[in-house]
């Protein structure tokens, strides 16, 4: 048997919130005890990586999962009201930290950048002793990291990721999604779209150059081509590119009479702001009304679209006005937290941390393997989606995926999305094949 090496890193301090000092954490070499794995924490304390965008194009969205994190967190220490706790059908958490331990945590700017969220999140693992990471808010930056925690056998639960490719083409063992993907959006939005413009259309598109926008605009082409709509052209848009005026000019001598807008965050806020301003929702083209699609949206999107977003249609993973009791805990929590209702980025990295820390429970224990299996093929309710399932065969949540509309008539500055229609999980599932890919092991892996 291999020597067991430990190296001291010190003691660290955990965010600000919590208030606990994080224990030493140790590297082990692999393969010196079947228990020992990266980071595995063995004082008072367990750590967990928070990984967002405080910097760049995802910044918002960052921030609200930021906040939610730390409230999971509090949650989880058995502090504030509970949350979702109270709610998810599953009662192995107690509010009694993880295992026993008390929840800690460090954080990262990803910049909204691969290569900076990749050295952030390693950073937290090799300096802080983070034994899971998660974040996001950026698909290229969800696939990267995600990488890295396959290879240093650390579990990494996605934030705010929507490309078909984090759990199809680019899918690892270690990695899990709890958010909806491009795919299920087209599915979803698809009939709707058909049902609201008709079959007879003529559609442009303008993506953001990366893995998620580039899936995005294939899964609503071939839900739109499906219908019989045309697709005119598809122009790639760089991230962060602020001024889209280059862009949208060719879109109103193309001859067609809608623009589906596959960008998110500050990027959709400034394109579709500034088509609004050439005119194109008081145009008339092939007789029929120009329309602008908007297929992943978010509350906070609206929020900077401000009137810009009234009647615009889209897909969202989950949002606060939904009636369950969970999503009602939820909003409860957060609201009384921070003064406002979270956004779907709060929704799914709160619960994705609730998650990991359910499997550690219901596995007995922090070794890696061992939660993958407790995650793989377990179905659960009482978060807000609906029965909802992480699908053993790719890591992917299924459930429920909630078509929105930018609301005519708000009743207050959050109040900006309607649900048209809450589409059930078993027309939005799919054969995981589609997308190839390979999970690879969950042996032993070391820092």
């Amino acid at each position: 048997m291999s020597r067991l090496i430990m190296t001291r890193r010190g003691l660290l301090k955990a965010g600000a919130a919590s208030g606990v000092a994080l224990a030493a954490p140790m590297s082990f070499v692999r393969g010196a005890y079947a228990e020992d794995f990266c980071n595995m924490p063995t004082g008072s304390t367990v750590t967990l990586g928070f990984n967002v965008p405080q910097s760049g194009a995802y910044a918002d969205e960052g921030a609200d999962e930021l906040r939610a994190y730390q409230l999971a967190v509090k949650h989880l220490n058995g502090e504030g009201d509970g949350g979702m706790l109270g709610t998810f059908s599953s009662k192995a958490l107690k509010g009694n930290g993880i295992l026993g331990k008390k929840v800690a945590y460090v954080t990262g700017d990803t910049q909204t950048k691969s290569d900076a969220a990749r050295a952030s999140a390693k950073r937290m693992i090799e300096k802080d002793g983070a034994i899971m990471i998660t974040g996001g808010s950026s698909s290229g930056v969800a696939v990267a990291v995600q990488g890295l925690c396959q290879e240093t056998g650390v579990i990494f639960m996605a934030g705010l990721t929507h490309s078909n490719d984090t759990t199809g083409k680019d899918k690892k063992r270690y990695g899990f999604r709890h958010f909806f993907n491009a795919y299920q959006s087209g599915l979803a939005l698809g009939p709707i779209l058909g049902e609201q413009f008709g079959t007879d259309r003529r559609a442009y598109h303008l993506t953001a150059d990366y893995t998620w926008g580039w899936t995005q605009e294939e899964s609503i082409k071939n839900a739109t081509e499906g219908l019989g709509w045309e697709t005119v052209n598809a122009v790639r848009t760089p991230l962060g590119a602020g001024d889209f005026s280059q862009y949208l000019t060719p879109v109103l001598n193309s001859g067609a009479d809608v623009l589906i807008l596959n960008h998110y965050g500050k990027d959709m806020v400034n394109s579709l702001t500034q088509a609004v301003q050439f005119g194109m929702r008081a145009k008339q083209v092939n007789g029929k009304n120009f329309e602008i699609v908007v297929p992943l949206f978010s509350r906070l999107m609206a929020q900077g679209a401000g009137e810009n977003i009234k009647g615009i249609l889209g897909t969202t993973n989950w949002n606060w006005s939904l009636e369950d009791d969970a999503s009602k805990a939820f909003v409860k929590s957060f609201g009384q937290e921070y003064g406002f209702p979270p956004s779907q980025a709060a929704h799914t990295c709160y619960v994705q941390t609730l998650l990991y820390a359910d499997a550690c429970e219901r596995a007995g224990t922090f070794s890696p393997p061992q939660v993958i299996s407790a995650l793989e093929g377990f179905e659960f309710d009482g978060m807000g989606n609906g029965k909802t399932l992480y699908r053993a065969e790719d890591h992917q949540c299924m459930k429920d995926v909630l078509v929105v509309r930018g609301n005519e008539n708000p009743t207050s500055q959050f109040d900006l999305l309607d649900v048209v229609k809450i589409v059930p999980r078993d027309q939005v599932t799919y054969d995981p094949a589609i997308f190839g890919g390979d999970l690879g092991p969950a042996d032993a892996k070391s820092c």
